[in-house]
């Protein structure tokens, strides 16, 4: 796939596709964002079956606000429609890669089984 501009029009349907999907939240005044844009375009031409979006939050203040994005920048990585990673800050180049390396190798029916655990001591608190 490639690098995608991500905005409220075009986020779920980009995200939704993608098997698995790496977020950059960032902001045009933001220097760390600067920093880390030319290492996430070098990897996301390394991984065409991935999607990589960039979401300005600047303009696009209720994806940032869904996500409860506090700073910047915030990579996030979507696995069949799961958050499975969230970070705020810059990542080096080889800690992305292992990161996605990592996320590859995830076994998704095992997280969900985790998700529904949770869930349900959420609901049923033992006290």
């Amino acid at each position: 796939m490639a690098l995608v501009n991500l905005n409220a029009e075009n986020f779920n349907e980009e995200v939704q596709k993608a098997p698995i999907a790496i977020l950059d939240f960032w902001a045009p005044w933001c220097g760390p964002c600067r920093s880390f844009a030319p290492i996430f375009e070098k990897v996301a031409q390394k991984h065409p079956d991935i999607v990589f979006g960039k979401v300005n939050t600047e303009e696009e203040q209720a994806l940032a606000g869904h996500f409860q994005i506090r700073s910047i920048p915030t990579v996030m990585i979507v696995k069949e429609g799961i958050v499975v990673f969230n970070q705020a800050g810059m990542l080096p180049e080889d800690a992305l890669e292992d990161i996605i390396s990592q996320v590859k190798e995830l076994d998704m029916d095992m997280v969900r089984e985790e998700i529904a655990k949770e869930q349900a001591e959420q609901e049923n608190p033992q006290n």
